[in-house]
């Protein structure tokens, strides 16, 4: 009889934040093993003028409270990822979804640069860690990170990827950059 290991689950909750449309649904649900909870409505007439769809004009549905999905990356490590919901109206929820987790993922749509610095703002205030990740949309201008590090006002250790939203390796990647800052960071501290 083999005698069972004894392996103690580490949970940790992620948050996915950005502007309207950046992509953090799509994050969640490729990212998900499991079934993702979306709280997703379809747009009305109410939200022109609100929401600027107008860069993503197939875009029918918008969050309204969050996404959520869970990733196990090993025996003893498992991710919970939180989607925030994007417009400025339900910024409210997002001291509820941040309290406890261990960073986040800033995703930026270069189209629209202005629409991230709330939640950068958002992460610093609070210095929680967090990774700010270039979702590379089709059409998009080419940038190199210089130029988007200083665009975005980032501090040196503050991380910047590019990723592909649609991908699973691709968000696999830029949550495994967020667990390694986060870690860098709690170890600084404590030294």
């Amino acid at each position: 009889m083999r005698a069972e290991q004894d392996t103690t689950l580490i949970p940790l909750k992620v948050l996915v934040a950005g502007g309207f449309g950046v992509g953090k649904t799509t994050l969640v649900r490729s990212m998900s093993e499991i079934p993702p909870l979306l709280t997703e409505q379809a747009m009305t007439a109410a939200s022109i003028g609100v929401d600027d769809a107008a860069v993503v004009p197939d875009k029918q549905t918008t969050t309204v409270a969050m996404d959520f999905g869970r990733i196990t990356v090993d025996d003893s490590l498992i991710l919970y990822l939180f989607g925030t919901p994007g417009q400025s109206r339900f910024w409210f929820m997002w001291d509820e979804l941040a309290r406890g987790c261990v960073g986040a993922v800033v995703l930026v749509d270069l189209r629209r640069i202005d629409d991230c610095f709330p939640a950068i703002d958002y992460f610093e205030n609070r210095r929680l860690p967090f990774v700010v990740a270039v979702n590379e949309f089709p059409g998009t201008d080419a940038y190199d990170d210089a130029t988007i590090r200083d665009a975005l006002a980032l501090p040196p250790d503050c991380p910047l990827v590019r990723m592909d939203a649609r991908r699973a390796d691709s968000g696999l990647t830029t949550l495994i950059t967020l667990v390694e800052h986060a870690l860098a960071r709690t170890t600084a501290a404590a030294s």
